[in-house]
């Protein structure tokens, strides 16, 4: 039942910084956003919620696995974990709050390692809770 606690608790720490970000980024995807002069891959807007709720699903169950490990390495993910998802909720502050791309940029880089390296040092201790990430990696990458 603790491990199931701990899942939950989890996703919903992610669910609840999406939608404190999403508080942030708002006004700006009605009047800035439409205008940028974006790559044609981009996806319509009405999938980036979708998109998103997923990938904090998948995030929030990986680090629930980890929290329940007695694993030596389990601090350092939790840590990894946190600075990952601050800097997911810090990325819609730089480019949409502040309407900075380049802001962005440098956040979503850092982002990237700091998610790649949970991956690689999740992998040892609790595999399915580093392949959790890779819907996340993937989406932040292409």
């Amino acid at each position: 039942m603790n491990k199931i606690i701990s899942i939950c608790v989890a996703v919903i720490i992610c669910f609840s910084v999406g939608f404190t970000a999403a508080y942030f980024q708002a006004d700006a995807i009605q009047t800035w956003y439409p205008f940028l002069n974006k790559p044609s891959l981009t996806p319509p807007n009405f999938i980036f919620p979708i998109v998103w709720s997923l990938l904090y699903l998948c995030m929030g169950i990986s680090i629930g696995l980890i929290w329940n490990t007695q694993h030596t390495k389990r601090k350092t993910l939790r840590w990894l974990f946190s600075c990952q998802l601050l800097l997911n909720f810090t990325w819609s502050i730089c480019f949409f709050y502040f309407q900075s791309p380049l802001l962005g940029f440098i956040d979503i880089l850092l982002l990237d390692i700091f998610i790649i390296y949970y991956m690689i040092e999740s992998y040892p201790v609790k595999k399915i809770s580093s392949l959790l990430f890779i819907p996340y990696t993937l989406w932040l990458l292409l």
